[in-house]
């Protein structure tokens, strides 16, 4: 059995430290959960192990031997592999040579295909991954693509694997064949380190559980010896989990009204109206159609047919300007890319989608902008240093925040959140849903999809299935459970 440990590792930032003595160990054969909520120090361990970032002090031991790595390099030639969250594959490359890029068998000068071929599909078929060497990674699901990632890095014959958010952007199936692959590698004696903000799969994956909080280790222990509850409370001390407050009424007015909307392969004949104040969920595996029809809905994509009403208003030919003026708003799943300009300063983040209410005759006016930045920071509780710092120094949750932000700023009638929790920790996500529900007081309108479904039964009024592209049901959270809700989304499987 192989080890890896620490020994008082330390992390100092200028202003925060990141890891305060932290000594943990982890044995290989085992699946090892890493826990703790956006700041606790968890990314940073994962990088002090991949190299990316020196520790201040302390030891890291594998398997007997100090390491000591300048960079991701040193660490990957000893035996560490990472495979992080934003998936490296290149999509205009087989699968064989993805796994083998730079390192492709050779006959002479020449590639030897056959082998490269015959190597890709063994090491496939060995870890249980039933996709042909020869296919073209662009023709990849998101969860094949994370799986080839990990046979990639398990190519290299790993002592030790991390996987960061592995099952973040998967289908319940796929899931299911990434634990089923996982499970082998445990088998074959590799110190596997899983880190996952999706609590209710640990049990199923994870042996064992060490969490860190605000950069101290919490503790260890076996998984099967833990509640929700008690690793909740590991992660956080105490935290209540929130259900939608019981004031939260709507109005019956109808604010925005979608009928027979139609776009080829992606969604069909979707019909719902959102009234007044209400929160709608609408619950999907991925691939059901959900990003598409938000994003019709909002104009930022084209549909085929159907029509959509705001407040009884026919929308012509539906832009993202147009929509914003009718009151719309629209947070994306993809917040690195599409929500925010992560070079830019938090303020110019909190201000993009607004710059028409704070200038005037192309010039910003300062007192405004200054305004409206201070509201949002106050209000959606942002933790900033320094509003002028860029907004990709800020963590998961924070970034969400602002993402948030720059759209309430536009003071809008109805809010479109598309996985508005990704990656966020649990404390942030409650922060996240207080907003929706205080917008909902105040007469906002939003509409919710997550691949957590159990956040709907959480959040919402009322939900939708969306399945294949169509509407199957609708239902309000007090009628269904969990099981229920999946079971529906899946097609009842």
């Amino acid at each position: 059995m192989s080890m890896l440990e620490t020994k008082k590792i330390t992390k100092v930032y200028p202003g925060t430290i990141a890891l305060d003595e932290v000594s943990v160990s982890f044995e290989s054969g085992k699946v090892h959960a890493l826990l703790g909520k956006n700041g606790s120090g968890k990314s940073t361990l994962l990088k002090i192990f991949s190299g990316a970032v020196e520790p201040t002090k302390g030891e890291i031991i594998l398997e007997g031997v100090s390491m000591k790595f300048n960079d991701p390099s040193e660490s990957f030639a000893k035996g560490i592999a990472t495979v992080y969250q934003e998936l490296s594959l290149v999509p205009g490359l087989t699968v064989a040579e993805n796994i083998f890029l730079g390192r492709m068998p050779m006959r002479g000068f020449m590639i030897d295909w056959k082998r490269a071929y015959a190597m890709a599909n063994e090491l496939l078929q060995e870890l249980g991954v039933d996709i042909p060497a020869e296919e073209m990674v662009y023709n990849l699901s998101v969860g094949q693509a994370q799986m080839i990632e990990i046979v990639k890095a398990m190519s290299f014959n790993p002592k030790v694997l991390q996987l960061d958010e592995p099952t973040s952007a998967l289908a319940k199936n796929e899931i299911e064949s990434l634990f089923a692959m996982i499970r082998k590698l445990k088998n074959k004696d590799v110190i596997i380190i899983y880190v996952s903000h999706r609590l209710h799969e640990l049990w199923e994956i994870a042996d064992t559980c060490t969490v860190l909080r605000e950069g101290h280790y919490i503790g260890k222990a076996p998984m099967q010896e833990l509640t929700r509850k008690d690793v909740i409370n590991m992660m956080f001390g105490d935290v209540e989990i929130r259900t939608r407050p019981d004031d939260l009424t709507f109005s019956n007015e109808v604010v925005l009204e979608v009928k027979g909307l139609s776009r080829k392969n992606k969604f069909q004949d979707v019909s719902f109206q959102l009234r007044k104040g209400e929160v709608l969920g609408i619950a999907g595996m991925l691939g059901s159609g959900r990003t598409e029809l938000l994003k019709s809905i909002f104009g930022a994509d084209p549909y085929d047919n159907g029509e959509i009403y705001c407040s009884g208003k026919k929308i012509h030919a539906p832009t993202p300007e147009k929509m914003k003026k009718a009151g719309l708003a629209y947070t994306p799943e993809d917040r690195k890319h599409e929500g925010l300009i992560q070079m830019a300063s938090i303020k110019d983040n909190l201000c993009m989608a607004s710059l028409d209410l704070i200038s005037e005759k192309s010039f910003i006016r300062k007192h405004i902008e200054n305004d409206f930045v201070e509201r949002q920071v106050r209000d959606l509780q942002i933790k900033v240093a320094d509003v002028n710092h860029q907004v990709s120094s800020l963590s998961g949750g924070n970034q969400q925040k602002v993402v948030v932000g720059n759209w309430l700023n536009t003071n809008p009638k109805i809010m479109i959140f598309d996985e508005p929790t990704r990656g966020i920790d649990v404390n942030a996500k409650q922060q996240i849903f207080q907003i929706i529900w205080d917008q909902s007081r105040k007469g906002i309108s939003s509409i919710m999809v997550s691949s957590e479904l159990e956040e709907l039964l959480e959040v919402c009024h009322r939900i939708l299935i969306l399945k294949d592209g169509q509407i199957t049901g609708e239902y309000t959270p007090e009628a269904l459970k969990i099981d229920e809700l999946y079971a529906l989304s899946m097609g009842g499987e």
